[in-house]
């Protein structure tokens, strides 16, 4: 395993809280807001290596950095988006700029930037989107044209366009994609480089704090060491390669801004007296608006610490579960915020009481570094394919696992996670046997189905045998949690998967029978006195200011 010992990733996440407190107060974090302001002076202070050295987290130690793991940076990255999304997304953005470097660069290339960044803690960007070319890379237009002496090529120019680059007006260092004759590839571009000109900064809903900026690149000379691998045509699949790390960065981030939202709605309910009753004391304000929010934020974080812990265990394959992560984080995250408005009532809309701008905040995750359609997207085409190559066999088989947890622990809900995991087996054997995956809009639903089985079978597992450290409920309490969210799994495949195969047009008329219906709703029974427990618990956790 790769990372910190959770001694020095603790004493990162407590210094950096420390500094919040005092730095990062609300009244800052707004004026920046109102301001649309990129905070200098904080990423100063967060890269500075006397007092943080932040950026090194993304670092290999042998290149000056301090080796952080999936783990570590998933932790650092939720603790920053509780603070503000805005700033930890000017973090984020330096990370992505170094992946193409650490992923395909030569070991000079690694050595010499890498270690420049760590020694300046200078602020790089990802330049890969382009106006026509966001998720599907496939369509760059910016072009990198070889520039020959004596029949050897000594260098590039550059020209194209690059769009909604986080840290494009203020970064000092850029890796840039363009097609090359080779393919895509991936050059880095020094930030005073000549005809290489930043756009001004966006006007966005969210996420004011962060720089974003257009990059223009005209006839942009680089030599040729700065072709990252000195191979051409290796971009698109140097991209890939990070996909499941950087989506699950990205996922931390819905989770972050999620807690912190639903955090506020949590305590706001113990101060707020309605009809003679703290809201705290309501089912209509705990059951709606809190406990199915925590529920999907701590399923998510399950799935999240699972995929983190396969990646540092040497399996950076993970394309599919870090599209899993950040759907299903990003989304809990985006539902929380909004809920937690409404939790606030009228206050909630207001910029006073902060949730409003973490809702404007959270929205972005939902869409960058892949929006929640092409994650919907990714995970039903590769889940498709497993099931027709295991013949029904990969989602069977987790079921039977879950059924020997369930024998060990049924408290943990792994009981419902396999019904659900079973009546996604039917769904998909139906859909391949109508050819119902013709309608696009269905492989989209599966693909949310899919998601909402594997993070219950996942949060099953894990409340179960290895609860999460990151936050303060008790390994019953998330045993209680894995119950909620296995029936919501199980009752949306069910319900949500026999709507949609008979609009599609489906053919077996026993399909309800065979997503086993009458066990999905039995296992229902016990959901409100769960809840109840669940509220109990949060407010306990986060009692009133």
């Amino acid at each position: 395993m790769i990372g910190l010992d959770t001694e020095t990733r603790d004493m990162v996440i407590s210094t950096l809280q420390e500094y919040a407190e005092r730095k990062l107060k609300p009244e800052f974090l707004r004026e920046l807001d109102e301001k649309d302001e990129f905070p200098t002076q904080v990423l100063r202070d967060l890269y500075d290596p006397n007092q943080f050295g932040l950026h090194l987290m993304f670092i290999p130690e042998e290149y000056g950095g301090l080796g952080g793991g999936a783990y570590d940076i998933y932790r650092v990255s939720e603790t920053m988006a509780r603070i503000d999304l805005g700033i930890a997304t000017g973090v984020l953005a330096t990370f992505l700029g170094t992946d193409p470097i650490t992923v395909g660069g030569t070991e000079e290339q690694k050595k010499l930037w890498m270690g420049k960044i760590a020694d300046e803690g200078l602020l790089v960007a990802y330049g890969a989107t382009e106006p026509q070319a966001g998720s599907d890379l496939g369509s760059l237009t910016t072009k990198a044209e070889p520039v020959l002496e004596d029949g050897v090529v000594v260098g590039y120019k550059i020209n194209g366009r690059k769009q909604w680059i986080s840290n494009g007006g203020v970064a000092r260092l850029y890796t840039v994609l363009a097609n090359a004759p080779g393919g895509p590839s991936w050059f880095v571009v020094e930030h005073d480089a000549s005809g290489f000109t930043k756009g001004k900064p966006e006007d966005k809903h969210g996420i004011r704090a962060s720089n974003t900026a257009a990059l223009f690149l005209d006839d942009v000379y680089v030599t040729a060491d700065r072709l990252v691998g000195g191979v051409e045509g290796k971009g698109l699949a140097q991209a890939q390669a990070v996909f499941g790390y950087t989506r699950l960065m990205v996922g931390s981030f819905g989770l972050g801004g999620g807690w912190a939202a639903l955090e506020r709605a949590i305590r706001y309910g113990q101060t707020r007296v309605q009809g003679g009753a703290l809201l705290s004391t309501k089912q209509a304000y705990t059951h709606k608006l809190l406990v199915p929010n925590a529920v999907r934020l701590e399923a998510s974080r399950a799935y999240i610490e699972w995929v983190a812990e396969r990646i540092d265990g040497g399996d950076p394959e993970q394309q599919t579960e870090g599209a899993v992560a950040k759907y299903m984080a990003t989304e809990a995250g985006n539902k929380a915020a909004e809920d937690a408005i409404q939790a606030h009532g009228g206050y909630g809309y207001t910029k006073e009481y902060m949730v409003e701008k973490i809702k404007r905040d959270v929205r972005i995750t939902c869409i960058y570094e892949g929006t929640s359609e092409i994650m919907e997207w990714t995970i039903a085409r590769d889940r498709w394919q497993m099931h027709l190559k295991s013949q029904g066999a990969y989602y069977r088989d987790w079921a039977t696992q879950l059924d020997a947890i369930a024998a060990q622990t049924p408290e943990s809900g792994a009981a419902t996670a396999a019904l659900a995991l079973r009546a996604l087996t039917v769904l998909l054997e139906r859909c391949r046997l109508d050819r119902l995956t013709r309608n696009q809009h269905i492989l989209f639903r599966l693909g949310e189905l899919i998601a909402y089985a594997e993070t219950a079978a996942i949060f099953s597992e894990r409340a179960a045998s290895k609860p999460t450290e990151a936050i303060a409920l008790s390994p019953a309490t998330l045993c209680v949690m894995a119950r909620v969210h296995a029936r919501e799994a199980a009752l949306k495949i069910a319900n949500d998967g026999l709507r949609w195969a008979i609009g599609a047009g489906q053919t077996d008329p026993n399909l309800a029978n065979s997503l086993n219906l009458p066990a999905i709703f039995a296992a229902q029974a016990g959901l409100v006195d769960d809840m109840n427990t669940v509220a109990a618990a949060l407010i306990a956790a986060f009692p009133a200011e």
